[in-house]
């Protein structure tokens, strides 16, 4: 079986492009990273991409005649790439729809909260100014919407009355840096299936310490 070719979108520091790195060295996850494409020349995940020879592409969107442009222009480079996986590592913009149509469930993003609940930005301090009592993370397919598209994994941590957004941020990041290279391999070993709205995962046997279930105590 090839090795499938991951484009990464990210905007900031890319750890969870870094996870995606570590679990591809490691060998759980059989799949090559061939692009980085980012829309801020400051991302550390440009770094990240240095350090293990990935080629970065830096795409303005100010430079683009219109958004729609921008996401042709996303799409192309993809393509000649012959990318069958996008994944979004902190892309802190909603994909446009020329993406989303040459990438029609082939696009993954991670989201820092139990989709349907808190999609957008800061899912985080949205779950603690409502004050749940359970919080987690979201691997989904992306559709037109914000965060609307099919769920495929998610992950749950306890969130606690005395809880900041960064408390509980970090503690949900743990999570994203384990289910994110699970749902690519997943996708890697064609396990997985879009039946209307919803996610079938064909013989899934999850790795129990990374779906984690919470422990609410008082």
């Amino acid at each position: 079986m090839e090795s499938l070719s991951i484009g990464v979108l990210a905007s900031g520091r890319g750890s969870n492009f870094q996870s995606i790195i570590d679990a591809i060295d490691s060998g759980y996850l059989r799949a090559k990273i061939v692009l980085l494409i980012t829309d801020n020349p400051n991302a550390y995940a440009i770094e990240r991409a240095r350090k293990h020879g990935i080629e970065t592409l830096i795409l303005i969107p100010k430079l683009s005649a219109s958004r729609n442009d921008y996401y042709k222009k996303i799409s192309h480079e993809l393509k000649v790439r012959e990318v069958g996986l996008v994944v979004l590592a902190g892309f802190m913009r909603v994909v446009g729809k020329p993406l989303v149509d040459a990438f029609r469930f082939r696009i993954m993003n991670i989201h820092p909260a139990l989709l349907p609940s808190f999609p957008g930005f800061h899912g985080q301090g949205q779950a603690v100014d409502y004050g749940v009592k359970i919080s987690g993370c979201t691997v989904h397919f992306v559709d037109e919407g914000i965060d609307t598209g099919p769920i495929i994994i998610q992950a749950a941590v306890p969130a606690f009355f005395e809880d900041t957004e960064d408390a509980l941020s970090e503690r949900i990041l743990t999570l994203e840096h384990r289910i994110f290279p699970e749902a690519i391999r997943l996708f890697a070993e064609n396990r997985l299936e879009v039946v209307g709205r919803k996610v079938k995962i064909h013989n899934h046997n999850p790795d129990n310490s990374s779906l984690v279930s919470p422990q609410i105590s008082g």
